[in-house]
């Protein structure tokens, strides 16, 4: 019995926030953002809309798209970093109340950038040890609402959206999850930090006058780390399975900056029609950027039954992970 990766949906807010728009509230303007970047657009939620709406939309097409009965998802997991409530409810536990699914674990998970493949892998656990039949992951992020707009350094990077994926069964092989690397350094935890609002430093007049309660990055160190890391990482997962990267379809990063992506794929040998850019449509996304730029490529009609994809993050903790996947949907 092997998990296999049946279906992908996502959800995009309807508020476009292009470059252009920094320039009114920050001091930048399009050229630098994109030199830098890679970035044009990127979305943002509405005041009422939080990351459980965007996460229920993207479910809603998932579970759609696998052709299942959504009383057979026998699990939730939820990658955000923006979850509706700070401490509790899960927005996992939220998100299955406003499917209707009852009496099944839901719960969600935190690592950043990395979240959806930490998902995957736990999906894939579950599924291959008869625990659920189905599982639904989804990564789903309400941005907007831990970004600083007066940062010039981060505001532009990072946008709204959700994505999900249902994680089913297989005895085929040719339709399997092959693979995941997931893991963690905590030594370098402060490149990317939400500082404010933990035990920590709990909230705080203090803490709101500082702005600490907004996502921090410390972007040339990040940059460094992450194309090191995601290169190694890659190289090892491809080895260990005998698989050289010629043999990828689709090699699907998180969208951070596409000169990190461009660095990896350089690295890997990779040429450009492998390659998935969303960077500059969506921004970062964080955990939603990868199923994101799964579901583009899927209603573009460029992934197909049968491919092989190679996904790759790479997130604050900090955490990275990549796998092996081949799209078992239709």
């Amino acid at each position: 019995m092997f998990a296999k990766f049946l279906s992908i949906g996502a959800y995009t807010p309807k508020n476009v926030m292009d470059n252009k728009y920094f320039e009114s509230i920050v001091e930048t303007d399009d050229e630098w953002i994109y030199k830098r970047t890679g970035i044009k657009t990127r979305f943002k939620a509405d005041d009422n809309q939080y990351t459980s709406d965007l996460g229920v939309e993207a479910a809603k097409v998932a579970i759609q798209r696998a052709g299942i009965d959504k009383k057979d998802i026998g699990m939730i997991i939820c990658a955000t970093i923006s979850p509706d409530y700070l401490c509790m409810p899960s927005t996992a536990c939220i998100i299955s109340h406003k499917l209707g699914l009852k009496n099944i674990p839901a719960f969600d998970i935190s690592a950043a950038c990395s979240g959806f493949i930490y998902a995957l892998s736990i999906a894939k656990a579950y599924v291959e040890a008869k625990v659920a039949k189905y599982v639904l992951i989804i990564g789903a992020e309400k941005l907007s609402s831990i970004v600083d707009y007066t940062d010039r350094s981060t505001c532009v990077l990072f946008g709204d959206g959700a994505g999900a994926a249902i994680i089913g069964t297989t005895t085929n092989e040719k339709e399997k999850i092959i693979d995941i690397n997931i893991s963690a350094d905590g030594e370098f935890q402060d490149f990317l930090i939400t500082p404010g609002c933990g035990s920590k430093n709990p909230c705080s007049q203090k803490v709101l006058d500082e702005h600490l309660q907004f996502m921090k990055m410390k972007g040339n160190e990040t940059f460094k780390v992450a194309v090191k890391t995601l290169s190694n990482d890659v190289v090892e997962l491809l080895s260990r399975n005998g698989i050289s990267s010629d043999k990828i379809d689709h090699f699907i990063p998180h969208q951070a900056n596409y000169r990190i992506i461009k660095a990896v794929g350089d690295t890997l040998n990779l040429h450009e029609k492998q390659i998935v850019l969303t960077v500059e449509k969506y921004g970062n996304t964080s955990s939603a950027s990868i199923p994101m730029a799964i579901n583009d490529i899927y209603e573009s009609k460029r992934l197909k039954n049968g491919d092989l994809m190679l996904l790759d993050a790479f997130g604050g903790g900090l955490t990275w992970g990549s796998s092996l996947v081949y799209f078992a949907g239709n």
